[in-house]
């Protein structure tokens, strides 16, 4: 007998750790797993981000809680799922959203800034990957880690200079895939979100070089992503709608990677 729409959709019950938690898209994930009913607990660098944004998601009636942590840092990963467990008994949902970007040509670019890169972008997927499934996942065979990849990790650029950026985000993509293989016989899923474009402080700065409507001209649908787009797609992948799909990328970009390739 087939399962009603709306309880395949709902997360009462559920726990959810979100990593880069306190703004942007982090942020817009939590909004859509807490309204459909989960508890959420935040994680980024700063307290008063993370406190602004528990505010916020508690204005809107989700059960929130934040711990403040390098996501890099393996100390602070055990730290931060240690603490979460505690206060929040299991992790159902892990969301691996924290990153960073940084812009210089390929030449110049700094090894101090593709190690801070790649340490967040793709070291602490895995970190908290590792430490959320051996701790809580695996043992009780069910989980699902949603990672946030991007555009930037289908394909090159010849216009923004963001080689670590665009290393990063395909590893992403990869560890995905790779992961989903090896987890899914756990009961893991595991999948991942490849935003376009979406106004954020780490765009700003593209944003600003090359405009908006420049940037929104490269999509079939003419538009930047907006407070709203990622959460469908975030629902899908972290509720029983989505218990069959493991191992995808889900570009959610206005279908520039469509007519530009990727995939």
């Amino acid at each position: 007998m087939s399962t009603p729409i709306q309880k395949l959709f709902d997360l009462s019950g559920k726990n959810a750790l979100i990593t880069g938690g306190s703004r942007g898209l982090g942020l817009q994930i939590a909004e859509a797993l807490g309204e459909a009913g989960a508890k959420i607990m935040l994680t980024s660098r700063k307290a008063a981000d993370l406190e602004e944004a528990a505010a916020h998601l508690q204005d809107r009636g989700i059960d929130t809680r934040w711990i403040a942590a390098d996501a890099s840092d393996p100390a602070q990963v055990k730290r931060v799922v240690d603490e979460t467990l505690q206060r929040l008994g299991e992790i159902d949902i892990l969301v691996n959203n924290a990153g960073a970007t940084w812009g210089a040509p390929a030449e110049d670019y700094p090894l101090e800034a593709w190690d801070k890169v790649m340490n967040l972008n793709i070291r602490s997927v895995f970190l908290f990957s590792q430490a959320v499934g051996k701790a809580s996942m695996i043992p009780r065979k069910s989980g699902r880690i949603i990672n946030v990849a991007s555009i930037a990790g289908l394909n090159g650029s010849a216009d923004v200079e963001f080689i670590a950026y665009g290393t990063s985000k395909g590893a992403v993509v990869n560890f995905t895939r790779t992961l989903a293989g090896e987890w899914g016989e756990h009961g893991i899923t595991v999948n991942a979100l490849a935003p376009g474009f979406f106004p954020s402080k780490m765009t700003q700065g593209v944003l600003a070089t090359f405009g908006v409507d420049k940037l929104a001209s490269h999509a079939p649908l003419n538009r930047l992503g907006d407070d709203d787009d990622l959460k469908g797609a975030a629902l899908l992948f972290a509720s029983a709608a989505g218990k069959h799909i493991t191992g995808q990328i889900l570009a959610i970009d206005g279908g520039v990677s469509a007519v530009h390739g990727g995939g």
